[in-house]
């Protein structure tokens, strides 16, 4: 009975899907601000023409009548009468001209899913007999939305640790190539970083735009450290590490950065003019090489010593100082919960939308129109592909089941639903590792729940005790470790 208590006690303080609301109440605090001031402004197709995004707002949860008003919309009737429980989103927007600004607006943009028992759904904070007043179940956890009258979950997704160096051995013929890949996220964009170790003590580096066949020499040279000896004295003073970096600064022969530069330049820019190489090379560097770092000039050097731990990690895995990671180690791994799925369909509903307004923008000045914020929102433009993608499961990046329909069989069964985490493997594919339990599960993932047939060890489901952590933004880390005395490289 005791351990009951204590399990009784622990899911009071944990709701059973919390992990869901706290990642949906972040994206609405925080990541979908953030989203708008990384956009900041939106260049038009007219010379001289820009739009200018200011602070984003939630309505409450409201649907349209017949006669065309608003009123607002609880969960119960949602489900009764076929609707969305969605919100309205308003933004600020500003047309600005030659650097004059023309009009300003907040403007309703479109509609966005309410998670049932969020910050913004009516239900949250409501006591047991409010809650049967209002016709729901108290027991009900919430955690899931209403799209046209069906409960719709968002299921966890796994997947590799971004911004983690991760290393194994390839077999290549008769050669053994040493990988280390880091999958570097910086807001929407994600670049897969691959340094490769040849038998002979060589190093090639691949990235987003990168050429074929690249020494990270010539890399490491470009982003700030020209010097050979700055080079050498970057890495541990090992007689084997030292030999084959030697080995590779002799099979480029470059003396300084800016012949490095230059390098790159006629790699990345061939046949272009001079400075037009120097410009490529150098953007190719700052906006697609480890952009998690940074992607301004003074970022660079970070780069450098990040690429240079990136070498010393492939040839402590070359020479058998340490063994390859383990992928299907659940510290080399992630959970995408609801907050940073819905971050990611939000990004590419916002991004259709600037599409519709450049559209509407070209359309107004062909027809000689005056310009107002209002009158270039299409809201629809917006709302249907939120939409489209909770009501069908379709998501961004060709994912599909992403949005399922919330199993209510049982009781128990909606719960499972709700704290399912599958995996973006391949079900056809035998992965037989990726299946079987690990070690590292242990108070993780539930051991016995999974499906038979194919996607077993795919599907899998967060044991009853575990607590999922929330995203904690960079500075608050590099602060302490600063604090600390920890030395953070720049230019």
């Amino acid at each position: 009975m005791y351990h009951w208590d204590l399990v009784v006690a622990f899911l009071k303080e944990h709701s059973i899907v919390k992990q869901h609301i706290d990642s949906f109440n972040d994206f609405l605090d925080i990541k979908m601000q953030r989203i708008i001031d990384n956009m900041e402004k939106i260049e038009t197709h007219q010379e001289g023409l820009e739009m200018r995004f200011g602070k984003i707002r939630l309505g409450k949860p409201r649907t349209i009548e017949a006669d065309g008003s608003w009123r607002n919309i609880r969960p119960l009737e949602a489900r009764l009468r076929n609707r969305s429980y969605v919100s309205p989103v308003y933004l600020e927007m500003s047309l600005v001209e030659n650097g004059t600004e023309i009009d300003n607006d907040e403007v309703y943009i479109g509609e966005i899913p309410i998670m049932v028992k969020s910050k913004v759904c009516y239900l949250n904070g409501l006591t047991d007999e409010e809650l049967i007043e209002a016709g729901e179940d108290p027991l009900d956890p919430g955690g899931y939305f209403i799209i046209n009258g069906s409960e719709r979950v968002l299921v966890s997704i796994e997947d590799l640790a971004p911004n983690r160096k991760i290393t194994s051995l390839e077999k290549r013929g008769d050669k053994e190539i040493v990988q280390v890949r880091i999958f570097s996220v910086r807001e929407d964009f994600r670049a897969k970083v691959t340094l490769e170790r040849n038998p002979d003590g060589t190093f090639y580096v691949t990235f987003p735009a990168s050429p074929k066949n690249l020494n990270v020499i010539p890399v490491i040279k470009a982003l700030g450290l020209g010097d050979d000896v700055d080079i050498l004295t970057a890495f541990h003073p090992d007689p084997e590490i030292t030999n084959d970096i030697l080995l590779n600064l002799e099979a480029v022969n470059l003396k300084s950065k800016d012949d490095a530069i230059e390098y790159l330049g006629k790699r990345v820019a061939a046949g272009q003019p001079e400075e037009y190489r120097r410009e490529r090379a150098l953007q190719v560097l700052d906006s697609y090489l480890l952009p998690h770092l940074g992607t301004k000039p003074e970022d660079r050097i970070r780069k450098a010593y990040f690429l240079c731990r990136m070498i010393e990690r492939a040839e402590d895995v070359a020479l058998k100082g340490r063994p390859v990671d383990d992928k299907d180690h659940y510290a080399n791994k992630r959970i995408k919960l609801s907050g940073a799925l819905m971050e990611e369909l939000f990004l590419y509903a916002l991004g259709y939308l600037v599409k519709d307004i450049n559209y509407q923008v070209d359309r107004a000045f062909a027809r000689g129109k005056h310009l107002q914020v209002k009158t270039l929102i299409r809201p629809d433009a917006f709302t249907e592909r939120i939409k489209y993608a909770m009501a069908t499961g379709n998501w961004v990046g060709g994912r599909t089941g992403v949005s399922q329909l919330l199993d209510r069989i049982t009781y128990t069964s909606a719960v499972s639903h709700l704290r399912r985490v599958i995996s973006p493997l391949s079900k056809t594919h035998p992965h037989f590792e990726a299946r079987d339990l690990h070690p590292t599960h242990f108070g993780k993932i539930c051991p016995n729940e999974t499906p038979e047939g194919q996607s077993c060890g795919l599907v899998k489901n967060l044991a009853l005790g575990a607590v999922l952590s929330r995203e904690h933004p960079e500075e608050s880390i590099t602060g302490e470790l600063e604090k600390l005395g920890v030395v953070l490289k720049r230019v």
